[in-house]
């Protein structure tokens, strides 16, 4: 039994604070509280982009793993980020050209996956799984980084990056990109706890129609979204699936979008896709490479997988595109041809209406005026190169040697700035901001012949590569 004088008066002191905490807790966002779940502990640990990381990979037998690389198969291994051990950790090979690629040039420095939670319930103060990018076919290690900057800056969900150093059984094995994987930790931390569904639409064969990666509605039967379902990366019901049918319903139609999509940040998406050129995208060839969320029937897209992107995605084709100039002066209005647009209902749909189109511009000016025309840019890239330079001068696996990597971050930045001028040039009215329209008036072009594309990355380095080994 409890015996106290003042027994009443504590009861109702915890009474009331009881009270005040669950008044806190249902109008905690409204007073400024971020939940613990969007501000998970790893978004400041391995995800400080002000330094270089370390990544030491503990592993019984690489030289079996390297062996098996394109199998795409797990194989336990200990992990020690910045120092902190991870035991019983899912790692493997990823990538689909890059990898068949670095196998054929006999190479070994693929990207990696990392699955905290593969083989036990293990997490990275809250991550799931991570990635390791190796930079492949961009000599300036910094495509991706710099496109995720762009997302960031415009509020577009981005999966976290940052650079790290990677050594494997206390040998060096280069410098690497690392990136938050979209799953379950990515989707809480930019959604809330009620998250919704996450997709990674992908075609099983190039030469089918693949409608349903390029998120056209054709029917309301399931087996018609197999490359959308079968990608999901939560589990999902029948439920779930009909939601996401009407959603692309919805879209088909051109009509009441903003009850389907989430309008506004799918622009803000498309004025950075559409800047860097990117055409192993979903406007491009191929429709791939983005991930899909859904929630309470809203379709919104996130950024992924920059590597062929600042217009050198063709030099891989048969017949590459080696035009600096066409690319730096890539129109923003028609960034594909119109029997590809019309099969991209995501983009296509959105600047047949007015108001949307509009945004749309409004979006590419404050992007270059907030980005590049300020100097931001600039200094962002040097910043970046200063940082990593000394690894990158002593990367044993490098793609590329320390001077291409100077000359690849040369020629980046002066691709974007110049782009950034055309964009400017198309935002004005004195650059045709359509294929039709430069077809006729190449006049006011903005002139990239100084930039020269492959010095960013190609094919030919891997060849090199291996040559030099």
């Amino acid at each position: 039994m409890l015996k106290h004088k003042y027994i009443d008066r504590i009861c109702i002191i915890v009474m009331v604070a009881a009270v005040a905490l669950t008044i806190l807790f249902m109008n905690g966002k409204s007073l400024g509280i971020i939940p613990a779940s969007s501000a998970p502990g790893y978004e400041t640990r391995l995800f400080n982009k002000t330094k270089v990381h370390t990544v030491d990979i503990i592993i019984d037998d690489w030289n079996a793993f390297l062996e098996k690389a394109t199998d795409e198969e797990y194989s336990p291994c200990t992990l020690v980020i910045d120092g902190e051990k991870f035991s019983n950790i899912g790692i493997r090979a990823k990538g689909n050209n890059s990898l068949r690629l670095t196998e054929k040039y006999g190479l070994d420095r693929y990207s990696l996956k990392i699955e905290f939670d593969h083989y036990a319930f293990n997490s990275y103060y809250g991550l799931d799984k991570f990635s390791l990018d190796s930079s492949f076919q961009d000599n300036s290690y910094m495509k991706t980084w710099i496109t995720f900057d762009m997302m960031e800056h415009m509020d577009v969900p981005t999966p976290l990056c940052s650079y790290t150093w990677v050594r494997v059984n206390g040998e060096d094995w280069g410098l690497f990109l690392a990136i938050e994987e979209p799953e379950e930790a990515f989707a809480k931390r930019n959604f809330g706890p009620n998250y919704g569904k996450l997709y990674k639409p992908d075609y099983k064969w190039l030469d089918e129609e693949n409608a349903d990666v390029h998120l056209r509605y054709t029917d309301d039967d399931f087996d018609s979204y197999d490359n959308i379902f079968r990608k999901s990366k939560f589990d999902i019901t029948d439920t779930d699936k009909q939601r996401l049918i009407d959603s692309l319903k919805v879209l088909s139609t051109g009509e009441n979008l903003e009850t389907a999509i989430n309008v506004d940040e799918v622009l803000r998406y498309f004025t950075v896709q559409v800047f860097v050129v990117n055409m192993d995208s979903y406007l491009g060839k191929t429709g791939h490479n983005y991930f899909l969320h859904e929630k309470d029937g809203i379709l919104s897209i996130i950024p992924w997988d920059y590597n062929l992107a600042f217009g050198t995605y063709s030099l891989g084709m048969p017949n590459p595109i080696n035009d600096s100039t066409l690319y730096v002066n890539y129109p923003i209005n028609t960034p594909a041809s119109g029997e590809v647009m019309r099969k991209r209902p995501l983009y296509h749909n959105l600047m047949k209406n007015r108001e949307y189109y509009d945004l749309y511009h409004e979006y590419f000016d404050y992007l270059v005026e907030s980005y590049f025309e300020n100097g931001y840019f600039e200094n962002f890239i040097e910043e970046t190169r200063e940082m990593i330079a000394p690894y990158v001068k002593k990367d044993p696996t490098a793609f590329c040697s320390y001077k291409d990597f100077n000359i690849g971050v040369d020629t980046i930045k002066r691709f974007s700035l110049l782009r950034a001028e055309s964009v400017r040039g198309q935002l004005d009215g004195r650059i045709p901001s359509t294929i039709a329209g430069q077809a006729k008036d190449k006049s006011n072009f903005v002139d990239a012949s100084s930039v020269w594309l492959p010095d960013m990355g190609e094919i030919a380095d891997l060849k090199n590569n291996r040559k030099n080994k």
